[in-house]
């Protein structure tokens, strides 16, 4: 190749300007080599990394099949089962009551593997709240020290009753107060095995007389002092209580680095210091609750704002379940965030929060509903369901337990709640509840169009639900709705009693002659779930029928006798031999929920009285916003 010599310039000027520009260029690429070694190697370089590459970076998810999420959530991924039985309540797994109500997911569904998903797309929102969550939003704080708008003083003005009740509780009927004493005793050995040998780490495992960290709270711990807050406050066992707000203040460490669920977090760790501040007034769970709520904000970062399931909580960077078809959000999940997120808005007086689940809200509505159901999966990139598997258990239980109670919460002014919770419900009815043979009422999966005869244990809390929305439905229908809780709720009882243990399994059928009875291996355990004797609570406060207080005493003399051990309490792997095996986990909600709900059973209705409080799905209490009297107690301390 013959090169054109350039007029007016001589050879020797061209050779050296050369030279001249491969010094430079070696110079250049010397300098961008060691900038971005700096980058990338540094100790601290995690979030300039997002700084640079949050626009392009591959997300990586967990590997599984679409298969795989049939239980999802409640369950933990890492809880250790032989013999080819499955765990509950895990790492991966999820409580999806919420993981997710909590659908459980086995050891064998999950594995540790994981693979580049979806995009991370930023939320302006989102960048203008992080560029302001220094000075500005210590200015935010300020103010609303301020005003005070909905301080602890004026929301207890604001309650009908005391939160307590008159006697903390205490029923007049001596062998009533006999047995809510021994579901106290049975707190008072679960926490204190819990202190002596797992203190500060998220679980006990009892056999092993060890603690239990797992993976899904993303470097959190202490899960069992949270979810232990409210419960120990309320039973009165003070000395526990101010050992955890100890442990709370000085060892409780938000600037964690891990992976973790987003729903597990926002139910168990956000729900617990909400209910924690609202129940005592300690400013040190509203700081704590205030700082971890920031932390999920980065989730929604999705072209619809329908969060992603996992989250790193140093980072911010978020990703779906592996197991999820096609990288997509889990309805119990991201449907199972309002609750929370409202009080997080009104505590903090910054509307983000309660924008981003009515975000959520705005999206379904949107969208086309099969048959009027709410499919699991839905794609938080595109905003499509993924498939059309629906389930009142888990992957999506507490998505319509957060529409009632939603409703509920804001004194009976959401509207919008309302009417999805009411229009699913006519869905469900429609067509997933089924009569068996046997005369029992039962709901069943749907998928696609196919009836699957199989209902969870997750699916039972749905007996509670619909009873306490029974009095908001159209007026014709109040008794309708109150005999389907019923139904329900014996239904998931004969599931218990059809046991050699009295325990219920973790998912039963009606099919092949079977009723209410698991009939796979990987069905039978229990993993001290709370969900049965959750509708038995508050099929009693609404109906006093003395039935659900005897149902409620045969689960406790059955975990005393299957699930107690010397140190603790643990799930078993087979309901249906009295020659247990157990599992060696005692589940932070078998504190936070299973035994609430059994106290609060045999207490007084007074004791955190539903005309002021709604219970999360992880059994924490939140006061009802009673947006009127908070403005009206505003503008009069405003007067003075």
């Amino acid at each position: 190749m013959v090169f054109r010599k350039l007029p007016g310039v001589s050879a020797s000027g061209m050779g050296l300007r050369l030279s001249q520009k491969f010094v430079f260029l070696l110079f250049l690429s010397g300098l961008v080599t060691l900038c971005f070694g700096a980058l990338f190697f540094l100790p601290d370089s995690v979030r300039l990394k997002r700084i640079f590459l949050s626009k392009t970076e591959t997300q990586p998810v967990t590997v599984g099949s679409e298969n795989d999420a049939r239980e999802h959530l409640k369950k933990p991924r890492e809880q250790e089962h032989q013999k080819g039985m499955t765990s509950a309540k895990g790492e991966t797994g999820i409580k999806l009551k919420s993981q997710s109500r909590r659908a459980p997911v086995s050891q064998q569904e999950v594995t540790e593997e994981r693979l580049p998903a979806g995009k991370t797309q930023e939320d302006p929102t989102l960048i203008r709240s992080k560029t302001e969550s220094a000075s500005d939003r210590a200015v935010l704080y300020d103010q609303s020290a301020n005003s005070d708008f909905f301080s602890y003083k004026k929301f207890k003005k604001c309650l009908l009753k005391p939160p307590l009740g008159r006697d903390n509780g205490t029923p007049s009927d001596p062998r009533t107060s006999e047995r809510r004493e021994k579901v106290k005793e049975m707190m008072k050995f679960a926490w204190d095995n819990y202190k002596h040998f797992a203190w500060g780490k998220n679980e006990l495992r009892p056999l092993t007389r060890n603690g239990h960290i797992g993976n899904m709270f993303g470097g959190l711990r202490g899960a069992s002092i949270i979810d232990s807050l409210d419960t120990l406050y309320i039973m009165g066992l003070m000395e526990e209580y101010n050992d955890a707000k100890e442990w709370v203040k000085n060892s409780l460490d938000l600037n964690s680095n891990g992976e973790a669920s987003l729903f597990e977090v926002n139910i168990r760790y956000v729900g617990g210091l909400l209910a924690a501040y609202y129940l005592t007034g300690e400013e040190l769970f509203k700081d704590k609750v205030l700082e971890l709520g920031e932390k999920l904000l980065p989730a929604f970062n999705t072209p619809t704002g329908i969060p992603r399931g996992v989250i790193n909580l140093g980072s911010g960077t978020s990703w779906s379940w592996g197991w999820a078809s096609a990288g997509s959000s889990i309805l119990a999940e991201f449907g199972t965030l309002h609750l929370e997120f409202v009080h997080l808005s009104e505590l903090s007086n910054n509307p983000i929060y309660r924008e981003k689940v009515m975000n959520i809200r705005k999206l379904l509505n949107k969208i086309e509903k099969p048959h009027g159901l709410y499919p699991n999966f839905l794609s938080p990139v595109s905003g499509n369901w993924v498939q059309h598997h629906v389930s009142i258990g888990g992957l999506g239980d507490s998505f319509y337990e957060y529409l009632i109670k939603s409703y509920l919460m804001s004194d009976k002014t959401d509207d919008e709640a309302k009417t999805m919770y009411y229009s699913a419900l006519d869905a469900i009815e429609a067509n997933l509840v089924q009569k068996s043979p046997g005369g029992l009422t039962y709901m069943a999966e749907w998928r696609g169009g196919i009836l699957d005869h199989k209902m969870g244990h997750l699916a039972c809390f749905s007996g509670g639900m619909i009873g306490i929305g029974a009095d908001d439905g159209a007026l014709d229908k109040k008794q309708h709705y109150l005999d389907l809780a019923a139904e329900i709720t014996h239904t998931c009882h004969e599931s218990y009693t059809r046991s050699a243990t009295k325990l219920g399994p973790e998912a039963f059928r009606f099919d092949s002659g079977s009723e209410a009875t698991a009939t796979r291996l990987s069905d039978r355990y229990y993993i001290l779930r709370p969900e049965v004797i959750e509708s038995y609570m508050y099929m009693w406060r609404l109906t006093h029928d003395p039935k659900y207080r005897e149902w409620g005493w045969e689960a406790v003399q059955a975990l005393e006798e299957h699930c107690r051990v010397d140190s603790g309490f643990s799930g078993i792997r087979d309901v249906y031999t009295v020659t247990v095996s157990h599992d060696n986990m005692q589940q932070s909600f078998f504190l936070s929920e299973t035994l609430k709900y059994l106290y609060l059973l045999f207490s007084d209705d007074d004791l955190l009285p539903l005309e002021d409080w709604v219970f999360n799905t992880e059994a924490h209490p939140l006061p009802i916003v009673r947006k009127s009297c908070l403005q009206d107690e505003a503008t009069q301390t405003a007067s003075k």
